[in-house]
């Protein structure tokens, strides 16, 4: 297979956990077109954090309905591409947990789940997920450094079970299809060398699915 020059990097991990900063770093060093999640500008987030029953439903459309325009975006680039959070998550970690948890009516998963499935067979599928991972108390300290107001209130355990849904479906995926990085004792802000690491690592995996 040839090589491709168009990676399409998929950057998956808990609220807290840095994507954004590291989705900006390393496009910036491989000239790739980063791709963001929708959240300043959300409307729905801070009433979702209020109250989950409610506005659980209504977060989760939009955030699919945002993550499939990126896709689409994505796809007509001819450029390299690292998406912070993909579609994926959406349904497999916060759709279903909400679910899981008795936020998302029965009625409303089945909706959702309909409109997902249908949505993913117009996607290309990335070529490589990239998962953060950090335990709850790292999470915790990088939410309430960033000072975002309406992350303020997120309940510890809430994000505790993220955690645990997301080793749930890592463990499920493909190992080639997927690079775990322990970032608990990364600081991106001044540990350049580390990221140059997992920049290497990036790329190597890329490599080697492409050869």
């Amino acid at each position: 297979m040839k090589k491709s020059n168009f990676p399409f990097i998929g950057l998956a991990g808990n609220i807290g956990v840095g994507k954004t900063t590291f989705t900006r770093k390393i496009a910036l060093r491989q000239n790739w077109t980063p791709f963001y999640e929708s959240v300043a500008d959300n409307p729905y987030l801070s009433d979702f954090y209020k109250n989950m029953d409610r506005w659980g439903f209504h977060l989760q459309i939009y955030f699919l309905y945002k993550r499939f325009d990126s896709h689409l975006q994505m796809s007509r680039l001819q450029s390299g591409v690292i998406q912070d959070r993909t579609i994926y998550e959406d349904m497999e970690i916060f759709a279903r947990n909400l679910h899981e948890l008795h936020h998302l009516s029965d009625r409303d998963w089945d909706n959702y789940c309909g409109l997902f499935s249908a949505m993913i067979t117009f996607l290309k599928k990335p070529d490589l997920i990239v998962y953060l991972k950090a335990s709850t108390d790292t999470l915790i300290t990088r939410i309430h450094s960033r000072g975002r107001d309406y992350e303020q209130s997120i309940d510890p355990q809430y994000l505790h079970i993220l955690n645990i849904c997301y080793e749930r479906w890592i463990n499920s995926l493909p190992e080639k299809d997927i690079l775990v990085i322990d970032t608990d004792e990364f600081n991106i802000y001044e540990q350049d060398d580390k990221l140059q690491h997992f920049e290497s690592m990036i790329l190597e995996r890329l490599s080697l699915k492409s050869s």
